[in-house]
């Protein structure tokens, strides 16, 4: 793909939007821009389907609202509550240590930095763009999967990790698109550039794509 294409692969992507999949913390975001409640539904969505993890969100702040509150559930309830969300006991402590650190650090607020967010155990760079550009509006580059997968298969980056895409996306994807870049990528790989056999025919940057590494499609 050539590097211009991007502006025209992302106008695509915005109008098919409505019609894709949008990650549950974007739909957070629409509706409500606390970071707290998308640090931890961040949290929760690790290695976990979005539908889990917007019902155990929703189960989650019902019974705490703000640091201080959350620290008064047991690790125990807090498990409970948000099963079965991937790893949800290893999460329980996650957030227990996290609003700790938000209240002993930060008092009591999400910080709108990528270093300080990350200072905090448990909270990786994928979990920090998210909240630095849902929460705050702030110029960020959130890689997950998807993002890492499309910008390879697409030619526009080549690389070996989610970090490495991160950076190389940094230092070539126009700032403009930086805070959308994420929720565009998520809802074209789950319905259509998938993992494996991606809807190239239907595909609607198709011209675009260099379809590196794509072996099998539909």
């Amino acid at each position: 793909m050539k590097d211009d294409h991007i502006n025209q692969v992302v106008k695509i992507l915005k109008k098919e939007l409505a019609v894709g999949t949008m990650p549950i913390v974007s739909h957070l975001a629409e509706d409500q821009r606390d970071p707290f409640v998308i640090l931890i539904s961040t949290l929760l969505s690790l290695r976990t389907k979005d539908e889990v993890t917007e019902v155990a969100t929703e189960r989650l702040f019902a019974l705490a609202a703000t640091p201080e509150e959350m620290l008064q559930v047991p690790q125990v309830k807090i498990a409970k509550t948000i099963y079965p969300v991937g790893f949800y006991r290893v999460k329980a402590g996650t957030i227990h240590h996290t609003c700790r650190e938000l209240i002993d650090r930060f008092g009591s607020k999400v910080p709108d930095n990528l270093d300080d967010l990350l200072s905090i155990k448990g909270v990786g760079r994928k979990t920090a763009n998210l909240v630095i550009t849902l929460a705050y509006g702030k110029d960020g580059i959130c890689v997950d999967t998807h993002v890492h997968r499309i910008a390879n298969r697409l030619g526009y980056v080549v690389t070996k990790t989610p970090d490495e895409t991160e950076f190389a996306l940094r230092a070539k994807l126009p700032r403009r698109h930086w805070i959308t870049y994420n929720t565009l990528m998520v809802a074209f790989g789950r319905k259509t550039c998938k993992p494996v056999s991606p809807l190239c025919s239907t595909c609607p940057i198709s011209r675009y794509c260099d379809r590196v590494g794509v072996t099998v499609s539909r």
